[in-house]
């Protein structure tokens, strides 16, 4: 994980918890170029030193639950969901036996701020900024293993490689279109009550993907300037079918000029703490109007 210059790449990301004030080194800015570029849906950072799948976050403050040792995204169901679905179909990693018989890991999985808490990790940036689910996944209580062992880690983690990878079939995909059927790119598609710090938006194609358990959502889509359209879908479990369900939008509007959207590279999810806390009274506020309450009854 560490590069020429001595730095631990998967500390060297922007986070959305705290300001990483580490250089971001020439690797690190390769991939964050290569993620933007690309429509990365579902990834998988494997490591070495522990037997777990842990998901994000791995950081985390009170808006997240970080209070209660957990840092909760608005995917968490599907996150667990994706880091059983690793960890059921690994040789033993289900068994949730910590490397050290101290720590263990309940079927095998753990929420990565539960374990210990990290800034600057790949896979909250992923997540945050990429619009892709990725989660981590530690391989071998051995950091280093030697190259014999290398046959039996495949065998160990094969099928568990291939199911993880069928999970980029959940959920619902489609495209964006204007009323000459022309791609809206950057709209806004997500589904109602998983609000991501940085909105979820369509790519140069107005394509969409969303992961999602079966169940039925009512999904958002907004295109500026123009109103939003809520649609509710039941979506199936069509991973065996290897296709997510298709649900396209289409807006009556002429075509429109779309301009880049992203969100900046800053700590959203403190920015959004430190806005939350101003909105609400001080306790002194409450306290006088508690007792005014009082006197007027």
């Amino acid at each position: 994980r560490y590069n020429k210059n001595g730095q631990d790449l998967n500390r060297n990301f922007p986070d959305a918890f705290e300001s990483n004030n580490a250089d971001i080194q020439p690797e690190t800015q390769a991939v964050m170029n290569w993620i933007k570029n690309e429509t990365f849906v579902l990834s998988a950072n494997l490591h070495g030193g522990a037997l777990v799948a842990s998901y994000t976050f791995d950081n985390g403050n009170a808006v997240t639950g970080s209070l209660n040792g957990y840092s909760r995204s608005p995917d968490d169901d599907v996150f667990i969901h994706l880091a059983k679905t690793y960890s059921f179909n690994h040789a033993s990693m289900y068994k949730g036996i910590g490397c050290d018989n101290r720590q263990t890991f309940p079927a095998g999985i753990t929420n990565g701020y539960s374990w210990y808490q990290l800034e600057g990790g790949m896979q909250d940036y992923n997540y945050v900024w990429g619009q892709c689910f990725e989660i981590t996944l530690e391989l071998s209580c051995c950091k280093y293993p030697p190259e014999d062992q290398l046959e039996k880690f495949w065998r160990d983690n094969k099928v568990a490689l291939i199911e993880y990878i069928k999970q980029v079939h959940l959920g619902v995909k489609g495209q964006v279109t204007d009323e000459n059927g022309n791609p809206i790119p950057n709209a806004i598609v997500e589904a109602q009550g998983r609000p991501h710090i940085c909105p979820y938006r369509t790519n140069q194609q107005g394509e969409y993907y969303l992961l999602l358990l079966p169940g039925t959502y009512v999904i958002n889509a907004t295109v500026p300037g123009f109103k939003s359209m809520l649609e509710t879908v039941e979506i199936p479990d069509n991973t065996g079918n290897f296709s997510a369900l298709k649900h396209d939008f289409s807006f009556s509007e002429a075509p429109i000029a779309s301009r880049a959207a992203s969100c900046p590279k800053t700590p959203l999810y403190q920015e959004l703490q430190r806005a939350s806390a101003a909105a609400k009274p001080t306790l002194p506020i409450w306290a006088l109007m508690t007792v005014m309450l009082v006197i007027f009854k």
